[in-house]
């Protein structure tokens, strides 16, 4: 079937009052870059819609566009004919023949006057179009509460929108309308998906990744920088923060407390990570956490980790199951990639029992015994490399090579 236009409506942002205006002017630049491929689509918006007029540009490949738009609740598929009651039971007739309905399919008509001046009224348009499918169409019986079939038939001044089909979108804020935070991206299934749900909500997200040369290899870097480019997808961009963590991880080793390298670790990349959010002008960390789901992540382990950084650390996935988190990197086209068996440096060192209570005044005092532990934190920010991705080119800020070949 050839639509003529997709209507496209908002989600719980239509509540936010004097932001509203804001957030639909947001979503409208959003929805205009990424048709931008699509040079025949022209657009049009108003209160809680926008309407994208395809002029001959095919539906099906805007829609998965679209679905990325984040604020965008719902997609429907439109024909569109004139409000004229002769032409909307042609056009109807039209749309369901080209349904190919089957047998005994339920049906109902679900007609809205938008134009007030139309001679029939909602109510009449049910009974009219109704009566007309079913007269051409025997195999429908008339079904009003969860039929199969909605028509739904809306009458404005200009023109009639007819249409069935409801297409559920990411929904979500606008994006960047809440502010901006940093999100520790290690490379494994978590920590994506924490960055879609935060994006979902109207975060801006930049993305620090620590990586140890070389005991962590060039593949770990890659499967990275292909990840954050997915992610990109939804945001149109993503800056990736490249951190050199080999001198500042292997400081912990050696110290006879194993069991405490990944508290020391996580807390370590906290305080870079606030460096780097400060000069970036983010307000808050995103982790990957989810309660429970390992050593470093026990609600004693989160509580000493937490108190390495004065920022805000919000976790989108605390409370979810491995399969809810596994279900959204599939949907979101992250998982793939996770999965690719490349180590992270947050696997290095780690002791066989990891402290799952680890106690904050021993772990302070560890720290506090390695000198030059705040120099190291320094020299990780001063080395970060740092790239900005898109979902076509990947381009790079830096050019600066920080993999040494020889090392392999």
């Amino acid at each position: 079937m050839t639509y003529d236009m997709l209507l496209l409506r908002f989600g719980e942002l239509i509540l936010k009052g004097k932001n509203r205006r804001r957030f639909e002017k947001s979503i409208f630049l959003h929805v205009k870059s990424v048709l931008s491929p699509f040079p025949l689509v022209q657009l049009r918006n108003e209160f809680g819609r926008i309407y994208v007029y395809l002029n001959g540009e095919p539906a099906s490949e805007a829609i998965q566009a679209l679905k990325k738009v984040f604020g965008i609740a719902s997609i429907s598929p439109v024909i569109v004919c004139k409000s004229d009651l002769e032409d909307i039971l042609r056009t109807s007739h039209q749309y369901l023949q080209d349904m190919n309905i089957q047998n005994d399919t339920t049906f109902k008509v679900s007609a809205r006057r938008v134009w007030k001046k139309f001679p029939h009224s909602s109510h009449e348009m049910n009974h009219l179009v109704g009566s007309h499918l079913l007269k051409e169409f025997q195999m429908l019986n008339v079904m009003m509460n969860h039929p199969e079939l909605e028509l739904r038939v809306e009458i404005r001044e200009t023109e009639t929108y007819i249409f069935y089909v409801v297409i559920p979108a990411v929904g979500g804020f606008p994006r960047g309308s809440n502010g901006k935070a940093m999100l520790l991206l290690s490379g494994g299934i978590d920590s994506p998906v924490a960055a879609w749900s935060s994006m979902r909500k109207g975060l801006t997200i930049e993305c620090v990744h620590f990586y140890s040369y070389p005991f962590t290899s060039q593949l770990a870097k890659d499967k990275v920088e292909d990840l954050a480019r997915v992610l990109s997808g939804y945001a149109g961009e993503i800056k990736l923060h490249f951190v050199p963590f080999t001198e500042t991880q292997t400081s912990f080793t050696g110290m006879g407390q194993d069991k405490l390298i990944i508290t020391l670790m996580r807390r370590a990349m906290l305080r870079i990570a606030t460096t780097l959010a400060e000069r970036e002008g983010a307000l808050a960390i995103v982790t990957g956490d989810s309660l429970g789901q390992v050593a470093s992540q026990t609600l004693p382990s989160l509580n000493v980790v937490g108190r390495a950084t004065d920022l805000p650390i919000l976790r989108p996935l605390i409370m979810m199951d491995k399969n809810e988190i596994i279900q959204i990197s599939r949907d979101i086209g992250t998982y793939e990639l996770s999965i690719q068996p490349y180590e992270d440096c947050c696997t290095l060192f780690v002791a066989d029992s990891p402290a799952t209570n680890p106690n904050l005044r021993i772990v302070e005092r560890l720290e506090q015994s390695i000198v030059k532990l705040p120099e190291l934190l320094q020299d990780a920010v001063e080395r970060t490399e740092t790239v900005v991705l898109t979902p076509t080119n990947g381009g790079r800020l830096s050019t600066e090579k920080l993999i040494q070949e020889d090392w392999f």
